[in-house]
C-alpha cells in the first residue's frame, strides 16, 4: 500500500505569491486527508496531482485563520464538482477539530446558503485550560453550538483527553489508529498521529512447498492469521510460514505551537516515520518566536530527537522566508540556514532533515523487519 504526503501551503500568517498557507495531504490507497486548509487551499489543489473530491477526512490543528479560513469554500467546491450516485448515498466527511469549529462551519455555511451534496459531521476536541495564555482561551458562549443542524450536518462526537495515554483517540479501524494530543499556543493547538497497523509477513514460500502446499486459497488463508490443515492432516499454523510482520507506518503532524504538552505528544509520535513541525523563524529570533506561541529549528529538532523520529519535515514559515529556487545572493533571510540549523542540534541522532515547500510530496516507506 502506497502512502505519501503532499505540502500545499508551508507559509504562516496568509497565503503568499510564493507559498501557500497551511495545508497538506496524506494519501493512501487513492483516499486523502487534509490536515489544516488555510485560505487558497482549494486553489492549491488544484495545481496540485491530488483530487479534492477524494478528501474524506479533514484534521484542523486550532483556530486561526491561516489554517482555517479555506475549509468553508473548500466544502463547496468539493460539493460543486461531485457526481453523487443516484443509487447510494455518498459517505460522509468527518472533520476533526477543536471546540468551536462545528459552530464556525455551521454559521458559515449556513450564512452564505451554502448547500452541500454529501454529509459532513465535525468531531470536536474538548482542550484544556493550560493549552494558552489566559487570553487565548475562547469561551463557551463564543464556541457553543446554536440553531439546528445545517442540512447536511450529521451530529459528531465530542472527544475529551484520556488522562491514561494523555491523548485524543479519534478514531481506529483495521487499518489505522488516529490519536491527536495538545501542544501551546497562543490559542490552544493539537497534533496528530497517524499510526498504520501491522502488517503480516511474507509467506515463506520454500518451506511451503516443502510442506506441499500450493498457491491458491490456503495461502489466504495463512496470510489471515488463520491455521489451515493438509491433506496429510498436519495442522500449519501461520507462525510456521509467515516471515516476521511488517511494521505499520506512523505520520505525525503538529499544529502551531512553542512547545509539546505532557507526555501524550512523545508517545503518540515515538518512532515516527515522518514528523512534520512548525519552524516559523530562526533560531537567532527564538524570544520572538516564543512570545507570538511559535517554534524554531532548534526547538522543532529537540521533539524529533525526543520520538526518535525518522524524519522531521519543516514548515509554517514565516512569508520573510522565500523558497530555495526563488532565493537570491544578497537576501537576508535563508530558508537553507532553518534547515542548517535542525540538522546541527540533529547531530548523532540520525534524524533526517527535509524543508518542506509548496507541492512537495514525500513517499513514506515501508520499514522492512530487520
Amino acid at each position: 500500500m502506497t502512502m505519501d504526503v503532499t505540502f500545499l501551503g508551508t507559509g504562516s500568517a496568509y497565503p503568499s505569491p510564493h507559498r501557500g498557507a497551511s495545508a497538506l495531504v496524506l494519501r493512501t490507497e487513492g483516499e486523502c486527508w487534509l490536515f489544516d486548509c488555510g485560505e487558497g487551499t482549494q486553489t492549491q489543489l488544484m495545481r496540485s496531482q491530488l483530487r479534492a473530491s477524494r478528501i474524506t477526512k479533514v484534521f484542523i490543528s486550532h483556530l486561526h485563520g491561516d489554517h482555517l479560513f479555506g475549509l468553508p469554500g473548500l466544502l463547496c467546491t468539493v460539493s460543486l464538482n461531485s457526481s453523487p450516485s443516484p443509487t447510494q448515498d455518498p459517505p460522509t466527511v468527518d472533520i476533526y477539530g477543536p471546540r468551536g469549529l462545528r459552530h464556525f462551519l455551521r454559521v458559515t455555511l449556513g450564512l452564505t446558503g451554502s448547500q452541500l451534496l454529501f454529509p459532513y459531521a465535525v468531531h470536536e476536541l474538548e482542550p484544556t485550560p493550560d493549552q494558552s495564555p489566559p487570553e487565548g482561551q475562547l469561551s463557551l458562549e463564543m464556541t457553543a453550538e446554536s440553531g439546528p443542524l445545517h442540512p447536511q450536518e450529521r451530529p459528531g462526537r465530542t472527544v475529551s483527553l484520556d488522562v491514561s495515554t494523555d491523548c485524543y483517540l479519534l478514531f481506529e479501524d483495521k487499518r489505522f489508529v488516529v490519536k491527536a494530543f495538545r501542544l501551546f499556543h497562543r490559542i490552544p493547538s493539537f497534533g496528530f498521529s497517524v499510526q498504520e497497523r501491522d502488517r503480516p509477513g511474507r509467506l515463506n514460500s520454500e518451506l511451503l512447498k516443502e510442506l506441499g502446499l500450493k498457491p491458491g486459497p490456503l495461502y489466504g488463508r495463512l496470510k489471515a492469521g488463520e491455521s489451515v490443515t493438509l491433506e496429510s492432516g498436519r495442522v500449519v499454523s501461520p507462525s510456521e510460514v509467515l516471515e516476521e510482520p511488517i511494521p505499520g507506518r506512523k505520520v505525525c503532524v503538529l499544529g502551531d505551537c512553542s512547545s509539546v504538552m505532557g507526555e501524550g505528544p512523545l508517545q503518540a509520535c515515538s518512532r515516527a516515520d515522518v514528523l512534520v513541525h512548525e519552524a516559523t523563524l530562526g533560531d537567532e529570533h527564538r524570544e520572538k518566536a516564543v512570545d507570538h506561541g511559535h517554534s524554531t529549528p532548534k526547538m522543532a529538532a529537540a521533539v524529533a530527537r525526543a520520538c526518535c523520529a525518522r524524519r522531521l519535515v519543516l514548515y509554517h514559515f514565516s512569508q520573510r522566508y522565500k523558497p530555495g529556487a526563488l532565493q537570491r545572493d544578497g537576501d537576508e533571510d535563508d530558508v537553507e540556514e532553518l534547515k542548517r540549523q535542525a540538522e546541527d542540534a540533529l547531530q548523532g541522532s540520525g534524524v533526517e532533515v527535509t524543508l518542506a515547500e509548496d507541492f512537495l510530496t514525500l513517499p513514506v516507506l515501508l520499514r522492512r523487519p530487520q
